[in-house]
């Protein structure tokens, strides 16, 4: 560190993993200032996991009144009101922001409320025109929603309009098929909205083990959702009544009260200034970083979704602390990207982590699955006919567990501690040998033979 520059550390984006990063490197001694050009806490906190989990628990309260006539309470007439639901969300938005910028304040970051540009490696220059030097610059700008190049694609929407909606459509079209397509098509139908996810391709969450997606299929369609495949958009049209009509190849138009885009998403490093000085970009304009978050500039690193590695926040933030740690700390420290655990906040959810069967098929060669394919208590005297199913996948010479995949309940919630079990190598004999917790759903995970 040193007086040569204006700061030790200029971070462009005060999203969860520049925030950590730049929480962190303070710590550590650092001088250090963060460029925010929008608001503090980024994707996640603002306009992403935060508040669409809170529409998920918004959701499912649908089913809750509905089940507990079951358990003897007597429900009356209920309405569901969007307005509430959506200003206490963005009301919760605006508190988790403050505490990220009292958090910044507390660790001396400066926040610098302005766009910032990349114009020499070791200079950032502001919105305002003023030009601020430091040591070292890390870029954490996450990445933005895909809209595909069709016709009257300025109809739809993305994932970051969804959160201010002032009502509820009748009749809704989500296009693609990954996690964001299906956790906001389950909170959609659940208020009571006609949805119909529309996917270029022949499957849903293609990441994902095959067994546990083809489930939720199953159970989406059951719920009323409709699905259409090999169904690529070929052009939107706007009517009279300010309705849509959706033409897709090969299959009958459709008509849609709103149209929401969920067909990927993109690095943000347009604009930023990073082919001008020196920074290597690869697919989709992702800035390209070595084991160690270093750009192909030296002063100059990237975290989290701007280097479209795995998009999910607590690897951004894993990423900003071990970037800490190693330029500031004197603790060099590397992410392990294996074993990661994630999950789709769906109706019913879907969590994972590890090999999935078909991995496994391909790594490991000779495998074993372990399934448990059940009913959950509460819907069986609720009278609901979804039924979980947990999958471990086994190599079958060591017997260590390669992958757990679960749908149902509470699954990312279980998964979080089945994790620790798959990263730590533990085999199904130790799943085995673990008394079951009676009676849980979890229990499953080792009652498996």
């Amino acid at each position: 560190m040193s007086e040569t520059y204006d700061y030790d550390l200029v971070v462009i984006g005060a999203g969860s993993g520049g925030v950590r990063a730049a929480r962190v490197s303070a710590a550590h001694g650092a001088r250090v200032a963060i460029a925010e050009e929008y608001r503090v806490g980024g994707t996640c906190v603002i306009r992403g996991c935060v508040p669409k989990k809170l529409l998920v628990y918004g959701a499912h309260f649908a089913e809750d009144l509905q089940d507990a006539r079951r358990f003897g309470w007597e429900v009356g007439e209920s309405r569901f009101d969007w307005p509430t639901l959506r200003d206490n969300v963005l009301g919760e938005v605006e508190r988790l922001e403050g505490l990220y910028s009292d958090m910044l304040e507390r660790n001396e970051v400066e926040i610098l409320a302005q766009r910032a540009t990349v114009t020499g490696p070791n200079e950032v220059t502001l919105a305002d025109g003023t030009k601020v030097s430091a040591g070292t610059i890390l870029i954490a700008t996450g990445a933005h929603p895909m809209v595909p190049d069709v016709p009257g694609a300025e109809h739809g929407i993305t994932s970051n309009e969804m959160f201010h909606l002032d009502s509820i459509p009748r009749r809704a079209v989500i296009v693609g098929g990954g996690y964001i397509a299906n956790e906001f098509a389950g909170i959609l139908h659940e208020f009571s909205c006609h949805v119909t996810i529309v996917n270029r391709g022949d499957r849903i969450l293609r990441h994902y083990d095959e067994q546990i997606r083809d489930r939720l299929l199953t159970i989406s369609l059951m719920k009323g959702i409709d699905f259409k495949f090999n169904a690529p958009i070929e052009k939107i049209e706007k009517q009279e009544d300010g309705s849509l009509r959706i033409h897709l190849a090969g299959q009958d138009p459709i008509a849609a009260d709103l149209l929401l885009w969920a067909v990927g998403r993109l690095p943000n490093t347009g604009g930023l200034g990073l082919e001008a000085v020196g920074v290597e970009l690869g697919k989709n304009g992702a800035i390209l970083v070595d084991e160690d978050n270093q750009s192909s500039v030296a002063s100059i690193y990237a975290i989290g979704d701007v280097t479209d590695r795995v998009q999910l926040t607590p690897v951004a933030i894993r990423e900003g602390h071990a970037f800490a740690e190693t330029v500031f700390g004197g603790k060099p420290t590397r992410v392990d990207y294996e074993n990661i655990p994630s999950a789709v906040f769906s109706h019913p959810p879907i969590a994972g982590v590890g090999m999935t069967e078909g991995q496994a098929r391909d790594r490991v060669g000779e495998y074993k699955t372990y399934v448990a394919d059940f009913r959950p208590m509460k819907n069986v005297l609720a009278g609901r006919n979804e039924r979980a199913l947990y999958k471990l996948i086994v190599d079958e010479e060591t017997e260590k567990v390669l992958g757990i995949h679960m749908i149902g309940p509470d699954a990312p919630e279980i998964l979080q501690a089945a994790a620790i079990a798959v990263k730590a190598g533990l085999t199904k004999a130790q799943f085995d040998e673990t008394i079951a917790l009676h009676p849980t759903m979890s229990e499953e995970l080792v009652l498996m033979r």
